[in-house]
């Protein structure tokens, strides 16, 4: 059992950098059972990448819905997960929830409405702070704030990912705020920063900066043995900053530097309070 906890580690530690840092300030008697949680996460969200076809994930993330079903088949981030889920009696649904989140990334139909992007965050990043709160705290009901920094997080991230979902032809900006500006998916498909594309992605931010605002404000009342599961989204409002500095192109990827990442962390989990101002 060690082993496969270890393997979760090592890939955490090497293709999630944030949240294993994050894991770091857990108390060392929950970080296995953070370090499963996430590295399903990561089997699942690269299941594009991986799959050729579309059908290929689906297969993919039937495999893991079966799994969780306790037909692990000796995979060791599924073994590992198995073994946290029993340990801390996590809700079952919130696992299928995430898979069933994950199953929109393997299509290139466009996000037609922000409730349809909101209810794909709150699968995908919502669900899964909630899960990793749920660990660190017994079980204590922090919907409401892991669904706003959960959000924030999403938004965060998928306006980051922007020049690499456009290249694909994924477009998870919505047509209803595409429409609502006057850009378009030819101005996405064709790179044209045009500035109603850049409106559209503005007010994109606004959304995600109000969710960072609900987050702050309902952080004093929750319970400090959290903190550790909220970490990476500290890393929200420098993301969405990077993108309102003048010269900013948003099909050309940038990349916050990995010590700024990691002071911003150690900065959050120094002072909470200041965690999403």
């Amino acid at each position: 059992m060690q082993d496969a906890f270890a393997h979760c580690e090592g890939l955490v530690r090497a293709a999630d950098k944030d949240r294993f840092l994050s894991t770091l300030f857990a108390p060392a008697e929950h970080r296995n059972a953070l370090l499963s949680l996430y590295a399903f996460n990561l089997e699942i969200a690269r299941v594009r990448e991986v799959a050729r076809e579309a059908l290929a994930g689906e297969i993919r993330l039937q495999w893991w819905s079966d799994a969780l079903a306790g037909r692990a088949e000796g995979h060791p981030v599924a073994v590992a997960l198995l073994a946290t889920i029993t340990r801390y009696q996590l809700p079952p649904e919130r696992f299928q929830t995430l898979l069933d989140a994950r199953r929109f990334d393997l299509y290139d139909e466009p996000m037609r409405t922000l409730a349809d992007l909101e209810a794909y965050a709150e699968g995908v990043s919502a669900g899964l702070i909630a899960l990793a709160a749920g660990i660190l705290a017994g079980g204590i009901d922090t919907g409401v704030l892991t669904r706003h920094v959960g959000l924030a997080h999403t938004i965060a991230g998928l306006l980051a990912a922007f020049p690499i979902h456009a290249a694909r032809g994924q477009l998870f900006v919505p047509l209803e705020i595409l429409a609502r500006h006057g850009a378009t998916r030819e101005h996405v498909a064709g790179r044209q920063a045009t500035p109603q594309l850049r409106a559209a992605l503005a007010e994109l931010r606004a959304h995600g900066r109000r969710h960072l605002r609900e987050a702050q404000r309902l952080l004093a009342a929750a319970p400090a043995a959290i903190m550790p599961a909220l970490l990476p989204v500290a890393l929200a409002g420098p993301t969405l900053a990077r993108m309102e500095r003048r010269g900013y192109d948003p099909f050309t990827p940038f990349e916050i530097a990995g010590w700024r990442r990691q002071l911003r962390v150690w900065r959050a989990a120094k002072w909470p309070h200041r965690m999403f101002a």
